[in-house]
């Protein structure tokens, strides 16, 4: 386990979103990336979640909607991570996967791709 005040865990987070390549945000639109400490039931197994309807689950999306948001979440991270090297690739590999939530890729298909 290592330790990171939200701030840096934060910035880390922003960092690894610029290092993604652009054809991941293609379609991605109305979708907010937030940090949050932990998810609401407190635990420290889930460490990233989309809230939102997957693109291939849209017959329409127009304006007035309220952002999907792809959370990532600092305190899991860091429970699991003993480096930070360790928690940037862990970052990277939390946003691919909600990323590819959005676009409609399920958890069996990103285990086959090696996402999850």
């Amino acid at each position: 386990m290592i330790e990171m005040d939200a701030e840096e865990f934060g910035d880390l987070v922003s960092d690894e979103i610029d290092l993604l390549p652009e054809d991941m945000f293609v379609a991605l639109d109305n979708v907010v990336f937030v940090v949050e400490d932990r998810p609401e039931d407190g635990s420290l197994d889930l460490l990233g979640l989309y809230d939102g309807l997957a693109l291939t689950e849209r017959d329409r999306y127009g304006s007035g909607e309220l952002p999907d948001r792809i959370i990532v979440y600092r305190e899991p991270h860091l429970h699991v991570c003993e480096s930070v090297e360790e928690l940037r690739d862990e970052v990277h590999t939390t946003l691919v996967h909600e990323i590819a939530h959005f676009y409609g890729i399920d958890d069996d298909r990103l285990h086959q791709l090696g996402w999850a």
